[in-house]
């Protein structure tokens, strides 16, 4: 399996990347080489006569069907010695016909049934069955087919911004928490104002949920967050850096997508402007109910009126194709 990825890594090297692919062709084949995949392994090098592979030479591949691909991007809070829970969740939505994407992130204390395993938090879904359960959980939750997904832990993010050289952010306000339970390995203090983050203060700053809007507030910053990643990935400096990038988030990436599958996600980014991903929040806050399992509070939600809310989402992007 590609092993752990950062939550929208997906979606953000695809667009980021694919348009210095021509240049680093190599690179882009020999990172998806490097790892296998639960689907098994699908090379691109060529093999001569004598049946030795060799350097491989495959063009990039494009991506074939119309049919929008809908992937599930995880984060979890597995410290590297139990599976842990989600601690993250996002779709990543794309029309190969009117390349137009979106990203969502869903809320993990939303209420849902988790096939098998009766109802509970959404990022329960992932100790009960990992990533496969917690695909099909969103699925049957959107309503959508979910082809894909992409996982990763806290060091899998934490190597990827540093292989980047850090992100620039603006932190709203001062933010802090303590834990013995991770022996302050995972501790959070960050100040307010513009600090030139690592990877180790960015997973302070995207997992920071202490305040009176808890996930609320940090899905929004996860999203701030990743289009910061994606212009850094868009600047001159990370261009000529994209194969020293990919071989330090090589090790910790999962996923049920083959290398040809990801280069060819990556060709169909080419055409989607960064800038345009519509991000939004899951569910929206005019669908959400506060409701009781238990003397647990949870998020609830009607699940036709939020299948309804996605699907006309989609509906725009068909509309502005015909445009």
């Amino acid at each position: 399996m590609l092993k752990k990825w950062l939550w929208g890594t997906t979606l953000t090297l695809a667009l980021a990347v694919t348009g210095v692919l021509v240049y680093y062709g190599y690179s882009i084949v020999h990172f998806a080489n490097s790892i296998s995949t639960a689907s098994g392994n699908d090379s691109s090098s060529t093999t001569d006569g004598d049946g030795n592979t060799g350097t491989p030479t495959t063009p990039i591949p494009k991506w074939e069907g119309q049919e929008r691909v809908n992937i599930l991007l995880l984060g979890g809070d597995s410290r590297g010695d139990d599976a842990g829970r989600s601690d993250s969740v996002m779709v990543a939505s794309i029309d190969p016909v009117s390349k137009r994407a979106h990203l969502f992130s869903v809320l993990r204390d939303t209420y849902v049934d988790i096939p098998g395993n009766g109802k509970s938090r959404l990022n329960s879904a992932f100790s009960y069955g990992g990533a496969e359960l917690t695909k099909q959980t969103v699925s049957n939750l959107l309503g959508i087919p979910i082809q894909h997904y992409i996982y990763t832990d806290f060091i899998g993010f934490m190597a990827l911004v540093d292989a980047v050289g850090g992100i620039d952010i603006d932190v709203e306000k001062d933010m802090y928490y303590t834990s013995k339970a991770d022996k302050h390995m995972y501790d959070i203090d960050l100040k307010k104002g513009l600090q030139h983050m690592d990877g180790k203060t960015a997973l302070q700053y995207v997992r920071f949920r202490h305040d009176a809007t808890s996930d609320f507030t940090r899905t929004e910053r996860q999203r701030i967050f990743m289009t910061e990643l994606a212009k850094k990935l868009q600047s001159t400096t990370s261009l000529f850096k994209i194969p020293e990038i990919l071989e330090a988030v090589a090790p910790y990436i999962e996923t049920d997508l083959s290398p040809t599958q990801m280069l060819k996600l990556a060709s169909l980014g080419f055409d989607i402007n960064a800038n345009e991903v519509d991000k939004q929040q899951i569910p929206p806050n005019k669908l959400l109910t506060n409701e009781l399992a238990g003397s647990a509070q949870v998020l609830g939600v009607d699940k036709n009126k939020l299948q309804t809310f996605i699907q006309n989402l989609f509906k725009e992007d068909a509309q502005a194709e015909q445009q």
